[in-house]
C-alpha cells in the first residue's frame, strides 16, 4: 500500500503545524513532505534554520508569534528547540537535549553538508569548536518551562545518536517510546507520531469518542508464541482514530511481578497506542466503556460484549469491517 493511501484529510483540517528540522537538514526534508501529504489540509510551516542557534531560537519564536501555529513537531536538534517553545501544543521526536555533546561524539567539527535542499541554495557549512559552544549555551535553556500538558516526547527504542528518553520524563509525562532509529521514515511517521498527531487534535477539539477496551490475551496476542494475532497491530491503530480504545489485562492475582510485563509487551508490539491505555485487572465487568472486545465474554459489562474468534469476528480483518461499519458509533 502506498504511503498517500494512509492520508488522513480531516486531521488539522484548517489549522497551522510548524516543522522544526533536525541538524543538517532544511525545511524540505521527508519528514515535511509525509506530513503535507498525510494531513493535507494543514498549513504547514517549515523554515530553514539558520546554523547560528541563537539566530534559529530567535526566529522560531518571531514565527510563532507571527503564525501561532496549533501544532510544533521538531526532530532531533529540531526537537531540543520545540521544546523551548513555550505556549504551544509541540511534539519532540528524539530531541537532541544536549547537542554540543552529540556534535563532538559524532566527529561534527569541521566541515558539513546539508542532508536536504536549502532555499539559499548553500550546501555545506563549517561546525567550529564556538559554534559547538553556542549550541551548548541554547541547549541549556531546556525545561526552563515546562508545559506539561502541551508537550509530549517521541524516543526510539533504536536510537544509536541521541538517547534523552529519561531527562526528558523527569519533566514530562508524556513520554513514550516508540520502535524506531533516530530519524523518521514511512513506518514510524504512520504508526509513532500520527497517533501523537490525533491525541492532540481531539483534545484541541473537544472531541469525545466512544471507548473500545480489546482484552490482551487470546484477541491481541497468541499467548503460544507471545506474538500478536494476525492483523491487531494494523487495525487497532485504525480503531484508535475512531475510538478511545485501552487494552484489558486478566493476570493471575498471585503474580503481580507480571503485571508490569504486559505493560512492556503492549507498548512493543502495539506501539504508541498502547500508551498509557493499559488495564490490568481480573473484574472487567466494573470498567466503564461502550465495547469490550473479548474471547472469555464478560457477564455484568455495561456497554457491549463482543466475542472475537466467533462469528462475524473471527479474524482481525472481521473487526475491522466490523468497526468500520459502524463509524464511530
Amino acid at each position: 500500500m502506498e504511503l498517500y493511501e494512509y492520508a488522513r484529510p480531516g486531521l488539522f483540517a484548517g489549522k497551522k503545524i510548524m516543522y522544526v528540522h533536525g541538524f543538517a537538514s532544511s525545511g524540505a526534508s521527508g519528514t515535511v513532505g509525509r506530513i503535507r501529504l498525510l494531513l493535507p489540509q494543514a498549513t504547514v510551516i517549515a523554515p530553514d534554520l539558520p546554523v547560528d542557534p541563537f539566530a534559529a531560537i530567535d526566529l522560531l519564536k518571531e514565527l510563532c508569534a507571527k503564525e501561532q501555529p496549533d501544532l510544533i513537531i521538531g526532530t532531533s536538534m529540531g526537537g531540543m528547540y520545540t521544546e523551548q517553545l513555550e505556549g504551544f501544543d509541540r511534539i519532540c521526536v528524539n530531541p537532541a537535549l544536549h547537542l554540543a555533546d552529540t556534535i563532538l561524539k559524532n566527529n561534527g567539527l569541521g566541515k558539513q553538508e546539508f542532508h536536504s535542499t536549502r532555499q539559499d541554495g548553500q550546501t555545506s557549512f563549517m561546525v567550529t569548536k564556538a559554534l559547538v559552544e553556542d549550541y551548548r549555551t541554547v541547549s541549556d535553556g531546556r525545561f526552563s518551562v515546562v508545559e506539561l500538558e502541551r508537550v509530549w516526547g517521541l524516543f526510539g527504542t533504536k536510537d544509536s545518536m541521541v538517547n534523552c528518553f529519561d531527562e526528558f520524563a523527569e519533566h514530562y509525562p508524556q513520554a513514550m517510546h516508540f520502535d524506531g532509529e533516530h530519524q523518521l521514515n514511512d513506518h514510524t511517521f504512520l504508526w509513532a507520531l500520527l497517533p501523537v498527531i490525533q491525541w492532540i487534535d481531539d483534545k484541541q477539539e473537544g472531541r469525545s469518542k466512544r471507548s473500545l477496551m480489546v482484552e490482551m490475551d487470546g484477541v491481541l496476542r497468541d499467548v503460544r508464541n507471545d506474538l500478536p494475532i494476525g492483523e491487531a497491530f494494523k487495525v487497532f491503530h485504525k480503531l484508535s482514530e475512531m475510538y478511545d480504545t485501552y487494552i484489558v489485562c486478566r493476570e493471575n492475582p498471585n503474580k503481580p511481578e507480571l503485571w508490569g510485563e504486559n505493560v512492556k509487551w503492549a507498548e512493543a508490539h502495539i506501539g504508541v497506542p498502547a500508551w498509557n491505555r493499559v488495564i490490568v485487572g481480573n473484574h472487567p465487568e466494573l470498567l466503564m466503556g461502550d465495547y469490550l472486545l473479548t474471547r472469555k465474554g464478560c457477564d455484568g459489562f455495561m456497554g457491549t460484549v463482543l466475542t472475537f474468534g466467533e462469528d462475524p469476528l473471527r479474524t482481525w480483518a472481521d473487526v475491522a469491517t466490523f468497526f468500520s461499519r459502524l463509524g464511530g458509533q
